[in-house]
Formats: C-alpha cells, sequence, structure tokens
C-alpha cells in the first residue's frame, strides 16, 4: 500500500499500463482513465517477476463519494481465478477500517461481480447504470463498530 508520493516511476508506469491493458484494450472501453484522483489515493498493487499484476486504488472521503471508495480493481488476464482479487479487496477494507479509522466504504462496480462484492459485505445501493458501456452498480459497506 502506497500513496502516489511514494510509488516509483516503475510502479506507476504498471499500475497505469496494467489498467490501460484490462479497462481500454481487454474490455473495449474508450475512456479517460487519468482523472486526477490517483494523486489522493491509496495504490495497492501486487507484482510478480517485476511485472504489475494486480491493484486498485483508495479514495479518501469526498474525492469520489461521501465515503472512503475502492476502485479500479483489476487482475491481469492471466492471473485471474487464483483469488487475488479477494485478497486485494480484503487488505484494502481492513486497511480502511483499521488504519484509516472509517467504517463506511462504497464502490462502483461491475454488474456481473454483485455477487463477488456482496460476499464481503457490501450491498447494493443503486440500480443499474452504464458506465463506459458497462453496467454498473453501487455497493456499500457500513461496519458496526463493536465498542
Amino acid at each position: 500500500m502506497k500513496k502516489f508520493s511514494e510509488l516509483s516511476l516503475d510502479e506507476l508506469y504498471g499500475i497505469l499500463k496494467l489498467r490501460s491493458e484490462v479497462f481500454v484494450v481487454e474490455q473495449d472501453c474508450v475512456y479517460q482513465d487519468l482523472d486526477d484522483k490517483d494523486q489522493c489515493a491509496y495504490h495497492l498493487f501486487l507484482k510478480k517477476d517485476n511485472d504489475v499484476v494486480a491493484v486498485l486504488r483508495i479514495l479518501p472521503k469526498g474525492v469520489s463519494y461521501d465515503e472512503m471508495a475502492i476502485g479500479r480493481v483489476i487482475v491481469k488476464k492471466q492471473y485471474r481465478g487464483n483469488g487475488i482479487s479477494r485478497e486485494m479487496i480484503n487488505k484494502a477494507i481492513d486497511f480502511i477500517i483499521n488504519d484509516l479509522d472509517n467504517d463506511k466504504i462504497r464502490l462502483s462496480g461491475q454488474a456481473y461481480l454483485r455477487e463477488f462484492y456482496e460476499s464481503f459485505g457490501f450491498r447494493k445501493v443503486s440500480d443499474v447504470y452504464l458506465e463506459d458501456g458497462i453496467d454498473h452498480f453501487e455497493f456499500l459497506l457500513e461496519v458496526k463498530n463493536e465498542h
């Protein structure tokens, strides 16, 4: 987990390369990935053999939503199906709750991943909507404080 300013140039390049590879090329979406939100985000990424193979970013409250947000969740095609995205989401949730002391997390997720996000305790809080030509829902996770 690194803040934008802590990323090396190679790490940043690897993150942006993977996001372009999946969101623009693989999913055939022409959209502006560089949205001026990366600079205030925490970036969680996994490298194998100096290659970034999984990424996500965590955005502070007020950047995309009133709550903390998880976004840009990607696992490189050949590494999918091995539980990497589950591990990444769990780490992000743990970081937001325990390190950043927040109890609400919102994300915009592709509709076909509904059960995946619900398995973490997220609940669907919107009707389906199109984002870059792909069906999405907004999901919200609210952690009950046990103090």
